[in-house]
């Protein structure tokens, strides 16, 4: 072929256009002395020199025409960052929590769709909710007092997983398990009063500034005994002020631990006077169904001044006011106040004398309050001076009156 003529059909090639303007072909056979790759216009060409070779031209929009598939681009996948616990709430390792707040876990990201979810022990009934990067778990009714409770947020492979991480198809997961702990607060005694009183096992009335937590609703009540509503307490009329004087809101005291002693005599609970779990337990159970002391209150005054008394007061009124008899000066009874803690109708009581002699005394209508110390019937020719080893002593019919009204809880005060 001679030069005029390779060029010729190199100039086709590039242009498109053969001699009159024609289109020329897509593949053209030529002999060349050299060869070479010329792109034109997005048209790649391909010269060769010496021999007989192939010509091919060709634009993405020829490939597409003769139905052959361009080549898939090939892309990086970048993984997306580890996964962080950023803060829980409740605090780790805080006390006094209440066991009705809700738990908050912040990530350094949103978790994904499918990604589980931390793990809470004890286990309690309530639900998880997504909220940006947090996840939040409210009760349905709460953790008990003193409780520890345990969050754990899984990781690993099988652990939480970022919503970035989920869609890039790799990283985006927490490295490790994260375990948080904290230790909700003790029952408010504040509440357990309220709670006492509206049951009838104190000698006060309590009556809620506002709307008052429904009896039967469970979370309403736990949430109380950690945080009480306002409210106000009255004096039931008719009660001295000796009783009076011993009574504090929101703080222990001896009236609340007789009201305890006997609300768990009036559960089958252990009389200890110490507002425990089961005490807790039971009377918001009590609350719930409306179970009121079917006792009413009591009270008795022991008077030392001579002559000796013993006035026993009942829901606000007297109900017995009779000589008694307290312990001699070698065995005094001792002064305070005391809750009832055994009662029994009949007793053979037996001990020693300050002479150092035995004795070995039937009684009667026996309710004790402070150790061998108790409000009973025996047999002396007189009353209301101190004959007694440390008891309060009675008449027969003074003693069935007692025994009646001074029931377990009720408290006895002795004081000259």
């Amino acid at each position: 072929m001679s030069y005029s003529d390779w060029s010729r059909r190199v100039t086709t090639a590039l242009t498109g256009r053969g001699p009159g303007g024609l289109r020329a072909r897509k593949s053209v056979m030529v002999t060349a002395v050299s060869a070479a790759l010329v792109v034109v216009a997005g048209v790649a060409i391909l010269v060769v020199g010496p021999g007989k070779s192939t010509l091919q031209t060709k634009s993405v929009a020829n490939a597409q025409d003769a139905g052959k598939a361009a080549p898939a681009p090939t892309h990086t996948v970048h993984p997306a960052p580890a996964l962080d616990v950023v803060s829980v709430t409740p605090a780790d390792h805080a006390t006094d929590v209440n066991g009705t707040d809700p738990i908050r876990v912040t990530f350094s990201a949103p978790l994904a769709a499918n990604s589980p979810l931390p793990r809470v022990s004890p286990s309690v009934a309530g639900s998880w909710k997504r909220d940006g990067d947090s996840v939040v778990f409210t009760p349905a009714a709460g953790f008990t007092d003193q409780t520890p409770v345990t969050i754990s947020v899984p990781g690993g492979k099988s652990g939480v997983e970022s919503a970035a991480g989920a869609k890039a198809g790799a990283g985006g997961l927490l490295d490790s398990t994260v375990s948080h702990s904290y230790t909700t607060a003790p029952y408010s005694t504040l509440r357990l009063e309220q709670l006492l009183a509206q049951l009838g096992y104190l000698p006060l009335t309590w009556t809620p500034s506002g709307t008052d937590v429904s009896p039967g609703d469970t979370a309403g009540q736990l949430a109380a005994a950690y945080s009480p509503p306002s409210g106000s307490f009255a004096w039931q009329s008719g009660y001295p002020s000796v009783l009076h004087s011993m009574w504090s809101d929101g703080s222990s005291n001896i009236i609340v631990t007789g009201a305890i002693r006997a609300f768990e005599s009036e559960n089958n609970l252990t009389m200890d006077g110490e507002a425990g779990p089961s005490v807790w337990s039971a009377l918001l159970r009590d609350v719930a169904a409306g179970r009121k002391n079917t006792n009413g209150y009591s009270y008795a005054y022991a008077s030392k001044s001579t002559p000796e008394s013993l006035t026993i007061w009942h829901d606000g009124r007297v109900v017995l006011q009779s000589p008694a008899n307290t312990g001699i000066p070698a065995a005094p009874t001792a002064d305070g106040t005391y809750p009832v803690y055994e009662k029994l109708p009949y007793q053979v009581m037996k001990g020693t004398n300050p002479d150092g002699s035995k004795y070995s005394d039937p009684v009667y209508n026996v309710s004790y309050f402070n150790g061998g110390d108790a409000l009973h019937y025996f047999d002396r020719g007189s009353y209301g001076w101190p004959q007694s080893l440390g008891c309060v002593e009675l008449p027969m019919a003074a003693s069935k009156t007692s025994y009646q009204y001074m029931t377990y809880g009720s408290l006895v005060t002795v004081a000259g």
